[in-house]
Protein backbone atom coordinates (compact mmCIF):
# COMPACT_ATOMS: atom_id res chain seq x y z
CA UNK A 1 0.00 0.00 0.00
CA UNK A 2 2.88 2.82 0.89
CA UNK A 3 4.50 1.36 -2.09
CA UNK A 4 1.83 2.29 -4.13
CA UNK A 5 1.29 5.84 -2.10
CA UNK A 6 5.15 5.92 -3.60
CA UNK A 7 4.54 5.26 -7.41
CA UNK A 8 1.67 7.20 -7.44
CA UNK A 9 3.60 10.34 -6.22
CA UNK A 10 6.57 9.43 -8.72
CA UNK A 11 3.83 9.58 -12.02
CA UNK A 12 2.80 13.29 -11.29
CA UNK A 13 6.27 14.70 -10.44
CA UNK A 14 7.28 17.19 -13.02
CA UNK A 15 10.58 19.57 -12.92
CA UNK A 16 8.77 23.05 -11.42
CA UNK A 17 6.90 20.52 -8.30
CA UNK A 18 10.69 18.78 -7.95
CA UNK A 19 12.03 21.97 -7.19
CA UNK A 20 9.41 23.30 -4.89
CA UNK A 21 9.11 19.95 -2.91
CA UNK A 22 13.05 20.37 -2.43
CA UNK A 23 12.91 23.55 -0.99
CA UNK A 24 10.75 22.07 1.65
CA UNK A 25 12.56 19.39 2.16
CA UNK A 26 15.70 21.65 3.03
CA UNK A 27 13.42 23.17 5.90
CA UNK A 28 13.65 20.30 7.82
CA UNK A 29 17.50 19.89 7.19
CA UNK A 30 20.86 20.48 9.76
CA UNK A 31 21.34 23.98 8.74
CA UNK A 32 17.82 25.45 9.12
CA UNK A 33 17.08 24.21 12.19
CA UNK A 34 21.01 25.31 13.48
CA UNK A 35 20.27 28.61 12.59
CA UNK A 36 16.71 29.21 13.76
CA UNK A 37 18.37 27.74 17.68
CA UNK A 38 21.17 30.03 17.05
CA UNK A 39 19.09 33.11 16.29
CA UNK A 40 17.02 32.55 19.52
CA UNK A 41 19.93 31.43 21.32
CA UNK A 42 21.94 34.92 20.71
CA UNK A 43 18.98 37.22 19.92
CA UNK A 44 15.67 36.46 21.25
CA UNK A 45 16.16 34.26 24.52
CA UNK A 46 18.83 32.04 25.19
CA UNK A 47 16.70 29.74 27.27
CA UNK A 48 14.79 29.01 24.53
CA UNK A 49 17.66 28.33 22.24
CA UNK A 50 18.74 25.63 25.13
CA UNK A 51 15.18 24.48 24.59
CA UNK A 52 15.51 24.02 20.96
CA UNK A 53 18.85 22.54 20.64
CA UNK A 54 18.01 19.68 23.29
CA UNK A 55 14.83 18.95 21.14
CA UNK A 56 16.75 18.55 18.22
CA UNK A 57 19.35 16.63 19.82
CA UNK A 58 16.43 14.19 21.52
CA UNK A 59 15.04 13.65 18.46
CA UNK A 60 17.96 12.77 16.52
CA UNK A 61 18.88 10.34 19.31
CA UNK A 62 15.34 8.91 19.32
CA UNK A 63 14.65 8.58 15.69
CA UNK A 64 18.58 7.31 14.84
CA UNK A 65 17.86 4.45 17.47
CA UNK A 66 14.73 3.66 15.71
CA UNK A 67 16.56 3.46 12.17
CA UNK A 68 18.59 1.12 13.62
CA UNK A 69 16.11 -1.31 15.77
CA UNK A 70 13.48 -1.31 12.51
CA UNK A 71 15.84 -0.90 9.71
CA UNK A 72 13.39 -0.27 7.39
CA UNK A 73 14.90 0.06 3.82
CA UNK A 74 14.54 2.90 1.57
CA UNK A 75 11.67 2.68 -1.18
CA UNK A 76 14.46 2.62 -3.95
CA UNK A 77 16.33 -0.42 -2.32
CA UNK A 78 12.78 -2.21 -1.42
CA UNK A 79 11.59 -1.21 -5.13
CA UNK A 80 14.76 -1.10 -7.69
CA UNK A 81 12.32 0.14 -10.40
CA UNK A 82 11.25 2.91 -8.03
CA UNK A 83 13.13 6.46 -8.73
CA UNK A 84 13.45 9.17 -6.10
CA UNK A 85 14.49 12.56 -7.22
CA UNK A 86 18.52 13.21 -7.58
CA UNK A 87 18.30 15.98 -6.07
CA UNK A 88 17.08 14.56 -2.73
CA UNK A 89 19.78 12.06 -2.80
CA UNK A 90 22.62 13.36 -0.38
CA UNK A 91 20.22 14.15 2.18
CA UNK A 92 18.40 10.59 2.02
CA UNK A 93 21.51 8.44 4.07
CA UNK A 94 20.27 5.50 6.95
CA UNK A 95 17.23 3.91 7.32
CA UNK A 96 13.55 4.96 5.85
CA UNK A 97 11.84 4.47 9.30
CA UNK A 98 11.14 6.76 10.78
CA UNK A 99 11.87 10.53 8.78
CA UNK A 100 14.62 12.24 10.31
CA UNK A 101 13.72 15.07 8.23
CA UNK A 102 9.83 15.36 9.61
CA UNK A 103 11.44 14.71 13.05
CA UNK A 104 13.91 17.44 12.66
CA UNK A 105 10.92 20.26 11.11
CA UNK A 106 8.30 19.33 13.83
CA UNK A 107 11.13 19.48 16.66
CA UNK A 108 11.79 23.15 15.21
CA UNK A 109 9.16 24.92 13.89
CA UNK A 110 6.85 23.71 16.00
CA UNK A 111 9.22 24.04 19.21
CA UNK A 112 9.25 27.74 18.15
CA UNK A 113 5.61 27.96 17.83
CA UNK A 114 5.87 26.67 22.17
CA UNK A 115 8.40 29.11 22.63
CA UNK A 116 6.78 31.94 21.36
CA UNK A 117 3.10 33.33 22.84
CA UNK A 118 -0.13 31.18 22.46
CA UNK A 119 -1.42 31.66 19.29
CA UNK A 120 -3.66 29.27 17.15
CA UNK A 121 -2.69 30.55 14.19
CA UNK A 122 0.86 30.15 14.76
CA UNK A 123 0.54 26.81 15.31
CA UNK A 124 -1.60 26.36 12.56
CA UNK A 125 0.48 28.24 9.83
CA UNK A 126 4.17 26.22 11.52
CA UNK A 127 1.66 22.48 11.95
CA UNK A 128 0.98 23.24 8.00
CA UNK A 129 4.65 23.79 7.10
CA UNK A 130 5.80 20.36 8.92
CA UNK A 131 3.08 18.44 7.25
CA UNK A 132 4.59 19.81 3.82
CA UNK A 133 7.96 18.89 4.77
CA UNK A 134 6.42 15.74 5.01
CA UNK A 135 4.95 15.09 2.54
CA UNK A 136 8.01 16.22 0.26
CA UNK A 137 9.88 13.24 1.87
CA UNK A 138 7.11 10.77 0.38
CA UNK A 139 6.57 13.43 -2.87
CA UNK A 140 10.34 13.12 -3.50
CA UNK A 141 10.99 9.30 -3.25
CA UNK A 142 13.29 9.56 0.61
CA UNK A 143 10.26 7.99 2.41
CA UNK A 144 7.24 5.96 3.45
CA UNK A 145 3.82 7.53 4.88
CA UNK A 146 4.55 5.43 8.15
CA UNK A 147 8.11 7.21 8.54
CA UNK A 148 6.50 10.67 7.77
CA UNK A 149 3.57 10.38 10.50
CA UNK A 150 6.01 8.71 12.76
CA UNK A 151 8.68 11.14 12.47
CA UNK A 152 5.98 13.81 13.25
CA UNK A 153 4.64 12.18 16.50
CA UNK A 154 8.34 11.95 17.21
CA UNK A 155 8.72 15.47 17.51
CA UNK A 156 5.79 16.21 18.68
CA UNK A 157 6.12 14.66 22.03
CA UNK A 158 9.92 15.47 22.37
CA UNK A 159 8.67 18.88 21.82
CA UNK A 160 6.13 18.82 24.81
CA UNK A 161 8.16 16.88 27.05
CA UNK A 162 11.44 19.39 27.33
CA UNK A 163 9.16 22.30 27.60
CA UNK A 164 8.30 21.87 31.13
CA UNK A 165 11.58 20.63 32.07
CA UNK A 166 13.50 23.28 30.64
CA UNK A 167 11.03 26.22 32.20
CA UNK A 168 12.26 24.52 35.60
CA UNK A 169 15.96 24.36 34.82
CA UNK A 170 15.81 27.96 33.97
CA UNK A 171 14.98 28.47 37.67
CA UNK A 172 17.63 25.91 38.87
CA UNK A 173 21.19 24.82 37.37
CA UNK A 174 21.28 21.78 39.28
CA UNK A 175 18.58 20.56 37.90
CA UNK A 176 20.27 22.45 34.45
CA UNK A 177 22.89 19.85 35.12
CA UNK A 178 21.01 17.19 35.72
CA UNK A 179 19.35 17.40 32.26
CA UNK A 180 22.81 17.83 30.60
CA UNK A 181 24.38 14.79 32.59
CA UNK A 182 21.27 13.05 31.07
CA UNK A 183 21.60 13.84 27.84
CA UNK A 184 25.50 12.77 27.73
CA UNK A 185 24.21 9.52 29.22
CA UNK A 186 22.16 8.88 26.46
CA UNK A 187 24.88 10.20 24.12
CA UNK A 188 27.52 7.38 25.15
CA UNK A 189 24.97 4.84 25.36
CA UNK A 190 23.43 5.42 21.90
CA UNK A 191 27.02 5.65 21.00
CA UNK A 192 27.94 2.16 22.50
CA UNK A 193 24.98 0.70 20.76
CA UNK A 194 25.94 2.04 17.28
CA UNK A 195 29.57 0.08 18.00
CA UNK A 196 29.12 -2.96 19.75
CA UNK A 197 25.78 -4.15 18.91
CA UNK A 198 25.83 -6.95 16.94
CA UNK A 199 24.29 -5.86 13.84
CA UNK A 200 23.33 -8.25 10.61
CA UNK A 201 26.32 -7.64 8.32
CA UNK A 202 23.67 -5.84 5.33
CA UNK A 203 23.76 -2.84 7.98
CA UNK A 204 27.23 -2.16 6.64
CA UNK A 205 26.82 -2.13 2.84
CA UNK A 206 26.98 0.54 0.59
CA UNK A 207 23.71 2.10 -0.27
CA UNK A 208 23.59 1.99 -4.39
CA UNK A 209 22.54 5.26 -4.47
CA UNK A 210 23.41 7.54 -1.86
CA UNK A 211 26.72 5.91 -1.24
CA UNK A 212 27.14 5.57 2.12
CA UNK A 213 26.40 2.56 4.70
CA UNK A 214 23.55 2.63 7.30
CA UNK A 215 26.12 1.65 10.09
CA UNK A 216 28.82 4.68 8.62
CA UNK A 217 25.42 7.10 8.48
CA UNK A 218 24.58 5.80 12.02
CA UNK A 219 28.31 5.99 14.07
CA UNK A 220 28.45 9.84 12.26
CA UNK A 221 25.76 11.43 14.08
CA UNK A 222 26.54 9.45 17.17
CA UNK A 223 30.20 10.99 17.35
CA UNK A 224 28.40 14.13 16.20
CA UNK A 225 25.83 14.03 18.73
CA UNK A 226 28.72 13.54 21.69
CA UNK A 227 30.55 16.55 20.45
CA UNK A 228 27.22 18.66 20.44
CA UNK A 229 26.12 17.76 23.77
CA UNK A 230 29.77 18.28 25.12
CA UNK A 231 29.62 21.62 23.57
CA UNK A 232 26.46 22.29 25.45
CA UNK A 233 27.66 21.67 28.36
CA UNK A 234 30.58 24.00 28.88
CA UNK A 235 28.95 26.58 27.13
CA UNK A 236 26.40 26.54 29.80
CA UNK A 237 28.96 26.51 32.30
CA UNK A 238 30.43 29.75 30.63
CA UNK A 239 27.33 31.38 30.52
CA UNK A 240 26.84 31.45 34.40
CA UNK A 241 29.54 33.24 34.71
CA UNK A 242 29.57 35.54 31.98
CA UNK A 243 25.31 35.98 32.11
CA UNK A 244 25.83 37.47 28.41
CA UNK A 245 22.50 39.28 27.45
CA UNK A 246 20.94 38.97 24.03
CA UNK A 247 19.36 42.25 23.89
CA UNK A 248 20.61 44.83 21.55
CA UNK A 249 19.37 47.04 19.08
CA UNK A 250 18.21 46.12 15.66
CA UNK A 251 21.31 47.24 13.98
CA UNK A 252 23.41 45.36 16.39
CA UNK A 253 21.03 42.13 16.20
CA UNK A 254 21.36 41.89 12.48
CA UNK A 255 25.13 42.39 12.66
CA UNK A 256 25.59 39.98 15.76
CA UNK A 257 23.78 37.27 14.20
CA UNK A 258 25.26 37.58 10.46
CA UNK A 259 28.83 37.20 11.32
CA UNK A 260 28.39 35.64 13.55
CA UNK A 261 26.98 33.04 11.61
CA UNK A 262 29.22 33.57 8.84
CA UNK A 263 32.35 32.82 11.33
CA UNK A 264 30.65 29.60 12.25
CA UNK A 265 29.82 28.01 9.00
CA UNK A 266 33.53 28.82 8.51
CA UNK A 267 34.31 26.93 11.66
CA UNK A 268 32.06 24.24 10.58
CA UNK A 269 33.49 23.87 6.64
CA UNK A 270 36.80 24.74 7.28
CA UNK A 271 37.29 22.02 10.36
CA UNK A 272 35.77 19.56 7.81
CA UNK A 273 38.44 20.37 5.78
CA UNK A 274 41.53 20.15 7.71
CA UNK A 275 40.25 17.24 9.81
CA UNK A 276 39.29 15.43 6.27
CA UNK A 277 43.01 15.87 5.34
CA UNK A 278 44.15 14.43 8.64
CA UNK A 279 42.35 11.27 8.92
CA UNK A 280 38.75 9.97 7.70
CA UNK A 281 37.91 8.75 11.33
CA UNK A 282 34.60 9.84 12.52
CA UNK A 283 35.63 11.14 15.94
CA UNK A 284 36.54 14.09 14.03
CA UNK A 285 33.13 14.91 13.93
CA UNK A 286 32.80 14.90 17.53
CA UNK A 287 35.46 17.25 17.52
CA UNK A 288 33.94 19.25 14.74
CA UNK A 289 30.53 20.28 16.72
CA UNK A 290 32.27 20.50 19.76
CA UNK A 291 34.13 23.81 18.68
CA UNK A 292 31.23 25.14 16.83
CA UNK A 293 28.44 24.55 20.01
CA UNK A 294 31.41 26.33 22.13
CA UNK A 295 32.18 28.90 20.01
CA UNK A 296 28.02 29.82 19.56
CA UNK A 297 27.75 29.44 22.97
CA UNK A 298 30.55 30.12 24.85
CA UNK A 299 32.90 32.44 22.59
CA UNK A 300 30.91 34.74 20.32
CA UNK A 301 28.58 35.57 23.04
CA UNK A 302 31.50 37.66 24.42
CA UNK A 303 31.31 40.03 21.95
CA UNK A 304 27.70 40.81 22.55
CA UNK A 305 28.19 43.77 24.88
CA UNK A 306 29.69 45.27 21.35
CA UNK A 307 26.83 44.43 19.77
CA UNK A 308 24.86 45.93 22.31
CA UNK A 309 25.69 49.13 21.36
CA UNK A 310 25.58 49.34 17.74
CA UNK A 311 22.32 51.27 16.36
CA UNK A 312 22.08 52.53 19.78
CA UNK A 313 20.47 55.92 20.09
CA UNK A 314 22.69 58.83 22.06
CA UNK A 315 21.49 60.22 25.03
Amino acid sequence: MEMQILKALESIRIPILDKIMQAFTFLGEETVFMVAAILFFWCVDKWKGYYLLSTGFLGTIASQTMKLIWRVPRPWVRDPSFTVVESAQSGATGYSFPSGHTQGAACNFLGIARCTKQSVLRWVGLSVLVLLIGFSRMYLGAHYLSDVVVGLALGVVVVLVLWPLFRKAKQSSAFMYGLLFVMLAITLGYLAFVEFYPFPAEVQLMDPITKTSNWGNALKNAWTLLGSVLGILVSYTADRKTQFSEKAPLLGQICKLVLGLALLMGIKIGLKAVFAMISDDLYWNAVRYFCMVVFAGAIWPLSFKLWAKVGAKKK
